[in-house]
């Protein structure tokens, strides 16, 4: 993958069209995340600086094409005083491969409180897949060895479930730590974005945590997050993940995403496709 940075820099070919370049990629399909963090750098493109965005909602509609950029349409929904709202359609080769809707707000005061960020074991106790060698017992599944190679620029780590606590109820509980291996602008637009582009990383695949060796057919169906208080996506960040829900070919996942120092940062909700594979 291009670095996340270079993905987010989008030509701009008219006043409310864009174009996000492709990336070089062995997936068989554009990584769900890189269109919503493309898309919503063409929405925060259209919208007054001082408005910040606080919630996107998304839908994959295609796969799209790794080999071809992507250019993105942006309807200006609403101006308001306090509130702004973008739409704003992908497509390649004239179809739509993914739909979303994003609002952004004029900062302002009102009541405070969040979820504290639950127990888990630091970042530096779950080893840097990289650095585990071929061949050994604690050497990563081929889904995360995925993860690897495709975003070496992430330093991504999931926490064994041996070592993650499962509350009572919860049909599914998984954690991972990531961040931007190296230092990214202080825009924080691009944090915003970032963090768009990873929320859809490994959070489908939490549900797979109770079907361990089950093969289904994968992919992202609708995205919605909600951006709650300042972070930086080069600096650790915790995904609390869960999946209350999985049938009729769908499972249903949400992730709280927390600062290393225990500010809940964005809450993420998705639907996805995990169908078993034709016969």
């Amino acid at each position: 993958m291009a670095d996340i940075e270079d993905l987010l820099k989008l030509e701009q070919i008219d006043r409310d069209i864009f174009r996000g370049i492709h990336a070089p990629s062995i997936l068989v399909r554009t990584f769900g995340g890189q269109v919503a963090g493309q898309a919503l750098r063409s929405a925060i493109s259209t919208v007054d600086e001082t408005f910040v965005v606080h919630s996107l909602h998304g839908y994959f509609l295609r796969p799209g094409n790794t080999a071809k950029d992507t250019v993105f349409l942006v309807d200006r929904i609403r101006d308001g005083r306090s509130f702004c709202t973008r739409r704003v359609t992908g497509v390649q080769d004239g179809e739509a491969i993914f739909s979303m809707s994003a609002s952004f707000q004029l900062p302002q005061e009102g009541i405070e409180h969040a979820d504290e960020m639950p127990a888990a074991v630091p970042p530096e106790d779950v080893p840097d897949p990289r650095d585990v060698p071929p061949g050994s017992p604690a050497a990563p599944s081929p889904d995360i060895r995925l993860l690897v190679d495709e975003w070496s620029d992430w330093d991504i780590r999931i926490v064994p479930q041996d070592k993650t606590f499962q509350p009572p109820g919860q049909a599914v509980h998984q954690q991972v730590w990531f961040r931007h291996r190296g230092p990214l602008s202080d825009d924080y637009q691009v944090h915003v974005s970032s963090l768009a582009y990873m929320s859809d990383m490994t959070l489908l695949t939490s549900a797979r945590v109770r079907h361990p060796g089950v093969e289904t057919q994968t992919a992202s169906l609708d995205h919605a997050m909600w951006f709650l208080r300042p972070f930086r996506a080069d600096e650790w960040l915790l995904y609390d993940q869960r999946s209350p829900s999985a049938g009729g070919g769908r499972a249903l996942t949400a992730g709280r995403i927390f600062t290393r120092d225990g500010v809940l940062a964005a809450v993420v909700i998705q639907e996805g496709l995990m169908r078993f594979p034709p016969e």
